[in-house]
């Protein structure tokens, strides 16, 4: 009988419960701009609970699924952090994409190469190559999926805001194969404590110099300095950014003005205190900054 009242008890959770699945980002085809080197890619959960994922060569992305009766038709693809560097991969993926299900919103968590002189040809646009087949291959399975075409968005945490924001300004610059003439363009973006520029005023010296290397040239900062490559076609944004954050919240602040200059929606949770890296949760305030982001989302 007690089997039984569990079996049942599962049942109903059963709707809550993501389907997880983790695809190769590029399949079986070959992986662009890439240099054939043995796989090291390096996993390690640290006492303060965080998952770090280093050196990924073999980018993948993991699709979080709510049950067909929930699902509102939207989808994020979820960019996590860590300067170029590492991908903060739990409170900043996972974690994130669980609770994106909770709110019948499809998550897909971006496992994204990692800029290095060794792995790729062109090491500047590896990650942008990776967000961009993120897209094409959740528009392009978005039936199948129970999602929207125009509804698709992309979302990052520090780095992983400026990759993020880089596919939304970029989008035009098609650096993989593209056969369908599949639309690049995210639909909205979610940008949480982000990268944004890299004019060495206020950009994070850490993640330019693992991207673009140690001595760019100006012309490639401005670049990947996305608030000077905003245009009428840019996304709708959400802002999360913590006013004593190490990465100033000036990458915020140049990024929301350069998109308002051209009337794009705009919306913000800016806190006072927070630092860098709280994820999902910041302590200092009782603001749920996803609950804010979930309303946002319901305006499209």
């Amino acid at each position: 009988m007690k089997n039984l009242l569990v079996l049942i008890a599962l049942s109903f959770l059963t709707p809550l419960v993501s389907a997880q699945t983790t695809y190769p980002l590029y399949g079986n085809d070959p992986i662009p701009n890439s240099i054939d080197v043995p796989d090291e890619e390096k996993s390690e959960t640290s006492a303060d609970g965080i998952l770090r994922i280093s050196k990924v060569t073999k980018p993948t992305l993991t699709a979080y699924l709510p049950s067909k009766e929930k699902a509102t038709g939207q989808a994020v693809i979820v960019c996590p952090g860590g300067g170029y560097t590492i991908l903060a991969a739990s409170h900043e993926g996972s974690d994130v994409a669980e609770e994106f299900v909770k709110k019948g919103i499809a998550a897909f968590v971006l496992k994204y190469r990692l800029p290095s002189d060794e792995t790729m040809i062109d090491k500047t646009i590896g990650p942008l190559q990776d967000a961009q087949q993120a897209i094409l291959m959740v528009r392009e399975n978005a039936g199948k999926w129970n999602i929207k075409q125009d509804q698709i968005g992309i979302m990052g945490f520090s780095a992983g805001g400026h990759l993020a924001s880089t596919a939304g300004t970029h989008y035009n610059n098609q650096t993989i194969p593209n056969p369908k003439g599949t639309s690049l363009r995210p639909d909205f973006m979610i940008l949480v404590y982000p990268v944004i520029s890299f004019d060495p005023e206020i950009g994070h010296s850490g993640s330019a110099k693992n991207l673009l290397g140690e001595s760019p040239t100006e012309a490639l900062r401005d670049y990947y300095s996305n608030e000077k490559q905003v245009n009428s076609l840019t996304p709708p944004t959400y802002f999360v950014h913590a006013k004593d954050d190490r990465v100033s919240i000036q990458n915020s602040y140049v990024f929301e003005e350069a998109l308002k200059k051209l009337n794009i929606p705009v919306a913000t949770t800016y806190y006072e205190e927070g630092g860098h890296g709280f994820g999902m949760i910041n302590r200092t305030s009782e603001i749920r900054w996803m609950d804010e982001v979930e309303r946002w989302m319901k305006t499209f």
